[in-house]
């Protein structure tokens, strides 16, 4: 969001002023852009009318207090400025191509009825099926998340140059195309939905254990996947595998306060202090979970979540359920069969049957190129070796994956490894 070219005139509101403005960034940002899209169909003057709407809200709301609804305040004040644009330059705006839109009427000015469908509209357009999957990203943070594009480039750890680029991309391939500015037909619906999931998925993993830099979790990703999955369940209050996402980002990211210890190492599943576990989230996803098993058959982010419900269930790791782990795996490899799902299915196989169990599963995917340069497929070797007490070989392993591992805290957590393996006694 941009400034003010003239700072607010300093007063007792202004604290409270610029508070609220940030609150309604974080909250309302998608409603107000996706409201004021529907009267430009084009995606820049929209921002451009969004980002002067917050700014103007800066000073207004400083000398005359906080409206009632935030959110309604910046869309009105955000589509008036577009319909002030759009009559300016009618004449030259003709020749432009515009979003596709169903409904070809420009409505007036909002009246500040909520319209969550308005959300729904922009979030299908940023992960629109023919938008390479990187911009799908990329767009959704930009325009559903409201980042600006330095803070986009900096969660994904690439130049500012070469995101404004994928951006400026995804957006002219979004008029190029005519994709529509619409809610998809039901009989696209489920494709398109899962289009959607996968982009929050993807964030959300990436927050998890991010691919690269000097910190394991990027708590802003996580954050923003988390907000997104919340703004789908409620606009999507029906649907079990958006239920099954906002589940598994739950009951994944409950384990947050356990998984690094004092000095900022890595604390593996097995020895995290699972009283330190964010118990409402804990329950709050468990009942996520129920909603999303009731769809027959259930879907591949039901099965996911049900994965992590049996180990946040668990009240030990020795308590974990292996066997039910891996026939949930069995029932996800069916319904969307992915080289990392048969990984941790090998894995589970490994906890529930025996190390050399695990190891057999494992040289089962040997010959999968995609794993190739996965480094938890060489940890998961590396862990099974030394419970088999074959250290060298495990040492092995755990060098093979370092090769592969950009992030300095993985890094450092395998070297450590290494290091206690080459201090033993060879067997």
């Amino acid at each position: 969001m941009s400034v003010p070219a003239d700072p607010p005139p300093r007063g007792p509101g202004q604290a409270a002023a610029a508070r609220a403005v940030a609150e309604a960034h974080r909250g309302q940002w998608a409603f107000v852009l996706a409201a004021t899209v529907r009267v430009t169909r084009d995606l820049d003057l929209a921002e451009e009318c969004v980002q002067d709407a917050y700014t103007k809200a800066l000073v207004a709301w400083a000398s005359t207090g906080i409206p009632a609804r935030p959110g309604a305040w910046l869309t009105t004040t955000a589509r008036n400025r577009a319909v002030d644009v759009i009559r300016r330059d009618a004449f030259f705006r003709t020749a432009l191509p515009l979003l596709a839109d169903d409904d070809e009427t420009v409505t007036g000015p909002a009246d500040g009825e909520d319209i969550p469908d308005e959300r729904l509209r922009l979030i299908f357009t940023c992960c629109h099926p023919a938008l390479a999957p990187q911009d799908r990203v990329a767009l959704t943070l930009r325009l559903v998340c409201g980042l600006t594009t330095a803070e986009t480039a900096r969660a994904f750890l690439v130049a500012e140059t070469a995101m404004a680029a994928r951006i400026t991309r995804a957006k002219k391939k979004i008029t190029a195309a005519r994709i529509p500015y619409r809610i998809p037909d039901s009989g696209d619906l489920p494709e398109r939905i899962d289009a959607v999931l996968t982009v929050v998925d993807l964030l959300f993993t990436t927050g998890h254990v991010a691919p690269e830099g000097p910190a394991l979790l990027r708590t802003e990703l996580i954050a923003r996947a988390a907000g997104l999955a919340r703004m789908l369940g409620e606009l999507l209050p029906g649907d079990a595998e958006v239920a099954g996402l906002r589940a598994l980002v739950l009951l994944t990211d409950a384990r947050r306060p356990a998984r690094l210890d004092a000095e900022g190492a890595p604390v593996l599943l097995a020895d995290q202090d699972r009283g330190r576990w964010d118990r409402a989230a804990i329950a709050e996803g468990l009942l996520l979970v129920r909603r999303a098993l009731r769809r027959r058959p259930p879907g591949p982010f039901a099965l996911r979540a049900a994965i992590a419900a049996v180990h946040a269930e668990a009240p030990t790791w020795e308590a974990t359920d292996w066997p039910e782990i891996v026939g949930l795996y069995d029932l996800l490899l069916r319904r969307r069969p992915t080289p990392v799902a048969a990984l941790n299915r090998a894995v589970a196989v490994g906890f529930a049957h025996g190390p050399a169990a695990g190891l057999a599963a494992l040289s089962d995917l040997a010959e999968e190129p995609r794993l190739a340069g996965y480094p938890y497929a060489s940890v998961a070797r590396g862990e099974f070796l030394h419970r088999l007490g074959r250290r060298a070989a495990a040492g092995s392993a755990y060098r093979q994956a370092l090769q592969h591992t950009s992030n300095a805290v993985e890094r450092d957590f395998l070297l450590t490894r290494i290091a206690a393996l080459d201090a033993e006694q060879p067997c």
